[in-house]
């Protein structure tokens, strides 16, 4: 139950509270009280805002026996949610990953290349087969979460949906996505989706304040807003330095068309070294987010805007000023996909990053 994300955040298996969603919980609720509860599920919206965290919830309430619900003052339903007794055995049982009656799905660890691997591989997925062909232990649900579940490759996905052609009875399948646009269409189809939006930033900031008290409030404020409404974004970029790497990025960026060849270099390896694969993570996520602003601020013929950090303005409106937008916006694409291919095939994650930034500065010219 002490389990924790490297956010140092519980991690959701283990994650007593959820706040934001109430909507969400009391309809997941009804199904289930009117014996409506569909078979398939999918669970989106931005990465790190707690769908994972939902999940696990939605599994617990529905693993856990009458007793171990949580109910408020009254004794009835607490706000009809989903929550139960954090002191339950189910919820440890679930928290620890000993519940015979859960099987989680997620990128496995990948022994050769000492890192998770880049997807979910059809052996992940077969899995799920096995798993609800036998009788539940407890005589209730038989309950899969993939989370992550636009991460399965090809043979993966289409494992998944001879399952959801015939589902089981009692079985539920809770799929979570950030990004489910890269789901099988046939998929899609089969689930009934939960769209969860971002978190109101006062409420990253609250959250982060619960996390993270020792950031400074300047500090929290401006990670709160460069997270866009995702509480694990924000803690991540706690985590990384705060500010620190976006600063290092807009450094980078505002040489741009020109470039500190030695310093681009120096960046980029510290970037590649195997123990920065937290701090690679959230630096490409950063440069993501930048040029999306940059594709948006062209589109909207804005020069620039308010400074999140001391220059940032400034660079965003030369660059904006040196393409039309649906220039950026490819190339926005290009990189994305770059960084992608790196994953994928095991690639130099130093010149991933040296190339996105020359091409920047050759868009620039």
């Amino acid at each position: 139950m002490a389990e924790v994300t490297a956010a140092g955040a519980p991690a959701p298996r283990a994650n007593p509270d959820l706040i934001g969603y109430e909507s969400a919980e009391r309809e997941l609720r009804r199904l289930h009280r009117l014996g409506r509860l569909p078979h398939a599920i999918l669970l989106c919206g931005p990465r790190g805002i707690g769908k994972a965290t939902l999940a696990f919830r939605l599994a617990r309430f529905l693993l856990a026996k009458s007793e171990e619900v949580s109910t408020d003052a009254s004794g009835g339903a607490a706000d009809s949610g989903l929550a139960i007794d954090p002191e339950s055995g189910v919820f440890r049982r679930v928290a620890t990953g000993a519940h015979a009656d859960l099987l989680t799905v997620e990128r496995a660890y990948d022994p050769r290349r000492r890192r998770l691997r880049s997807e979910i591989v059809v052996d992940d997925t077969r899995e799920i087969t096995g798993f609800f062909r036998l009788t539940a232990a407890e005589e209730g649900w038989r309950i899969v979460i993939v989370d992550g579940a636009e991460e399965m490759n090809r043979n993966a996905a289409n494992a998944l949906l001879k399952i959801l052609e015939e589902p089981p009875r009692h079985g539920l399948l809770l799929l979570v996505s950030h990004c489910p646009g890269r789901l099988l269409p046939t998929i899609r189809s089969r689930c009934r989706r939960f769209s969860l939006s971002a978190l109101p930033q006062p409420m990253v900031k609250q959250l982060l304040r619960h996390y993270r008290p020792e950031l400074a409030e300047e500090e929290s404020e401006a990670v709160a807003e460069l997270a866009e409404g995702s509480i694990g974004r924000a803690l991540e970029l706690a985590d990384a330095g705060g500010l620190a790497p976006y600063r290092s990025l807009i450094k980078v960026m505002s040489q741009i068309p020109r470039l500190d060849l030695a310093e681009l270099h120096s960046f980029a390896d510290k970037l590649a070294r195997p123990d920065a694969e937290d701090s690679y993570r959230v630096v490409q996520d950063l440069l993501s987010q930048f040029l999306a602003r940059l594709v948006i601020s062209a589109a909207r013929h804005q020069l620039g805007g308010g400074d999140m950090i001391a220059g940032e303005g400034e660079v965003l409106q030369r660059l904006t000023a040196c393409a039309n937008p649906v220039r950026w916006a490819a190339l926005s694409d290009e990189i994305d996909q770059g960084f992608i291919n790196t994953d994928l095939l095991n690639l130099d994650r130093k010149q991933a990053v040296l190339g996105a930034f020359f091409a920047i500065a050759e868009m620039a010219q």
